[in-house]
């Protein structure tokens, strides 16, 4: 560090400024600095050093207190603003320590008491310089992790596979824009956490997000929870109510499982796309709404659209800027940072202090085919973290099953014959006992992977008699 300062001075030497009223000091100074190798002007009183500082930056200026016409903390105070970049450095009588500490305080960085020895000036400029080299070093490297942190990080999500990161490359140009963005991925890859991070990226951040599941809510609730309903516009209707559309106004609204909304309300959806304007059930009026529309899927719309389950041209209103989320099985060098991330955010919410994982846990990790995705590996962390009895993860802290080979078995070995409503049967049974082992019997979880309604996962379970 010192012998980079060195070479940097002898080839960029430093400018300072002497501000003193006393023609011998200022000489004195002027002499002593220069054989030290600083480049230095020099000023009799407050206002000529004004008027330089309007036309140099210094690196450093000693600045006398006591002087006429404008004093040494007259000047700092008026010029305080356009000494940003530059040490300032008080020289104070006996007499004025009490306004050189109150220089100090407003920002200058030390101040010497006269009379002086030449060595102490050069000292305290020593120091200075030190200093002034560890800050540009400090910021360099708060740069450096900034940016690194920002290569990996987009919202609350990591990564540093290169599809993901091209993933987050893509989310932070769009969120700059009002343009609609639909979002694929299959479950468990972090299709909401992506509509967040563009949310809070963008000019809406203050306003609200508000997530809507187009597949949790009944059919015949759906339209009045959207676009809301007038007083009487059915029975129970004793007051208007606002929809979840009008509660984002001037944010965001992210429809989720956009793929299972209704045909009728498609098309009432597109409308508010093309017009910006939303009708509540019951009301002949329009009202003119501001919100921005991310949606999300798991479905294959086109696949959708070719089925007549979706309409065209809404599909293609949504799929402006489409982002599609990769599965954790296809980007595998995510889950060590992954699973760090995740043990970091556990020690803090279970007050556990785990500091890392093993290899062999690691490895357990990564034979994994993660049908679950990203929530799975997050519910697979947490039960490591709640059962671990050291510091450090452990494959026996993991379900027993994880790290078998992802294949299920050949067909044959699976049943006997040709009927396919046996096969049905046995392959719904065998899946959904899967799904219930990897989310550790949570069976909304299981529903979401399977990508069935909780009710109909409940009936299966009893139908199927599995019992888990």
């Amino acid at each position: 560090m010192d012998n980079k300062t060195t070479n940097e001075s002898k080839f960029y030497p430093k400018r300072l400024l002497i501000v003193d009223d006393e023609e011998n000091m200022r000489h004195m100074l002027s002499s002593l600095l220069a054989k030290a190798g600083y480049r230095v002007d020099t000023a009799s009183d407050g206002a000529d050093a004004l008027e330089m500082v309007d036309q140099t930056l210094y690196d450093f200026i000693l600045c006398d207190l006591k002087m006429p016409n404008m004093n040494g903390m007259e000047f700092f105070e008026t010029a305080r603003d356009k000494l940003w970049a530059t040490t300032v450095i008080m020289m104070s009588a006996y007499g004025s320590l009490d306004t050189a500490v109150e220089a100090m305080k407003k920002g200058a960085y030390d101040f010497i008491s006269k009379p002086f020895k030449p060595d102490e000036v050069l000292l305290t400029l020593k120091k200075a310089e030190e200093r002034e080299s560890l800050k540009r070093e400090n910021l360099w490297l708060k740069e450096r992790i900034r940016k690194i942190q920002g290569n990996y990080h987009f919202g609350n999500m990591v990564a540093k596979s290169n599809a993901m990161l091209n993933v987050f490359k893509l989310a932070e140009k769009v969120a700059q824009y009002n343009t609609t963005v639909l979002i694929y991925g299959d479950s468990g890859t972090g299709k909401e956490l992506i509509a967040r991070g563009i949310h809070f990226a963008g000019q809406r951040a203050k306003k609200s997000l508000v997530p809507v599941n187009c597949g949790g809510i009944p059919e015949n609730l759906l339209e009045s929870e959207l676009f809301g309903y007038k007083k009487g516009a059915f029975t129970g209707a004793d007051r208007d109510k606002k929809g979840l559309f009008e509660e984002a106004d001037g944010g965001t609204i992210l429809l989720d499982e956009i793929g299972e909304l209704p045909l009728s309300l498609q098309v009432k959806l597109l409308r508010v796309l093309q017009e910006n304007e939303i009708r509540a059930v019951g009301d002949s009026k329009t009202k003119k709404i501001d919100v921005r529309v991310i949606a999300a899927t798991s479905k294959n719309l086109k696949d959708e659209v070719s089925k007549g389950a979706f309409r065209e041209d809404l599909f293609f209103r949504l799929n402006v800027l489409p982002i599609m989320l990769p599965p954790l099985r296809e980007r595998p060098e995510d889950i060590p940072l992954l699973s760090q991330h995740f043990i970091d955010r556990f020690n803090i919410s279970l007050n556990k202090e785990i500091k890392g994982i093993t290899p062999a846990a690691i490895s357990l990790l990564l034979k994994h085919n993660w049908p679950g995705n990203v929530r799975e590996l997050e519910n697979v962390i947490e039960r490591g973290v709640v059962l671990a009895e050291d510091s450090i993860l452990l494959p026996e802290n993991f379900p027993s099953e994880l790290g078998e080979e992802s294949k299920m078995g050949k067909m044959d070995d699976w049943f006997d014959g040709y009927s396919l409503k046996a096969a049905q049967k046995i392959l719904e049974k065998k899946l959904i006992t899967k799904a219930l082992k990897t989310t550790n019997g949570n069976r909304t979880q299981a529903a979401r992977i399977l990508e069935i309604s909780h009710p109909s996962l409940l009936s299966k379970i009893k139908a199927y008699d599995i019992n888990l």
